[in-house]
């Protein structure tokens, strides 16, 4: 792009590398778009890749609504073993045989850990702590608990059992999985719950996002594809993919952006968020019911 090229509203989707925070992904691609508004819809740990969705410039406002859908992961859970971040990241901090768990147990396991659950986060995670990251507490060795939160895996499938001997020397099982979750599940907790169940331990040795509502890994590009071509899906439809879709004539249209608020149609009560477009098919907003009106999110027009 030439500095005179205006950078385009919309959502950028990452396949993030290893190593990388999610932050990083986000000053990397501030460099490649020119532009300090960019976000990201939810985090994905370093060690994990996939599937991390950025907004760039206005559609930065559609973020936070973004997080709050469906996520799904590939995943390697390794039972024997715990650490101390519950994944492959964290020091070792104990070993157990683990050749003897039947797989009828493994899927009593997995049973349990579906539906609606109470999850209690990795105590190395981003959750604040009386406005204490989590993982700063634990690294300088306070005691604390984090309290437990309302999460639902909606499916959590094993593909393959490998019997592994870990580098210490025992032996071990690799599950490799598949979860299906709202925002704010932890797979590493997953892991960690479904080796203390089994009374071996576990924690989670890879992890893919593969989707992030209805943003898929076959439409995400590396950040080096996208230095060479920066591929922007343009706002209105990135939100037409990610909400229900009210279309407005012109004279609604004005009324909407002049901050009236419209009557809603029957068909969006209790929906969330519903993106709003003119008869061009532009986005105009970002709204939601509230006793039978349109309450703005976030406006575009």
């Amino acid at each position: 792009m030439s500095d005179r090229t205006p950078v385009p509203d919309g959502l950028v989707i990452v396949d993030k590398p290893s190593g990388f925070t999610s932050h990083d992904v986000v000053a990397k691609m501030r460099g490649i778009a020119r532009t300090r508004r960019v976000g990201h819809a939810g985090t994905l740990d370093p060690m994990a890749t996939g599937v991390l969705v950025l907004g760039v410039e206005r559609a930065t406002k559609l973020l936070g609504h973004l997080a709050l859908t469906e996520k799904e992961y590939l995943g390697t859970i390794r039972l024997g073993q715990t650490t101390l971040t519950d994944d492959a990241e964290g020091e070792l901090t104990s070993s157990t045989d683990a050749s003897g768990v039947r797989r009828d147990a493994i899927d009593a396991g997995i049973a349990e850990l579906t539906g609606d659950l109470m999850q209690v986060p990795s105590k190395v995670s981003a959750i604040k702590i009386n406005g204490v990251r989590s993982y700063k507490r634990a690294r300088e060795g306070e005691e604390f608990e984090i309290p437990a939160r309302p999460v639902r895996v909606s499916s959590f499938t094993v593909y393959d059992i490998r019997d592994a001997v870990a580098e210490d020397g025992t032996p071990v099982l690799d599950l490799v999985v598949s979860v299906v979750c709202s925002s704010g599940t932890y797979i590493r907790a997953l892991a960690r719950d479904l080796g203390a169940g089994l009374g071996v331990g576990g924690h989670l040795t890879a992890l893919r996002r593969t989707r992030v509502g209805p943003y898929k890994l076959d439409s995400a590009r590396t950040l080096d594809q996208l230095q060479e071509s920066l591929d922007v899906m343009p706002v209105a439809r990135a939100a037409g993919s990610a909400f229900p879709r009210w279309e407005v004539d012109a004279r609604r249209a004005k009324l909407l952006l002049n901050g009236v608020r419209l009557e809603m149609p029957a068909e969006y009560a209790g929906a969330g968020p519903v993106g709003v477009f003119g008869a061009d098919g532009a986005l105009l907003a970002l709204v939601e019911e509230s006793k039978g009106k349109a309450k703005s999110l976030a406006v575009f027009g």
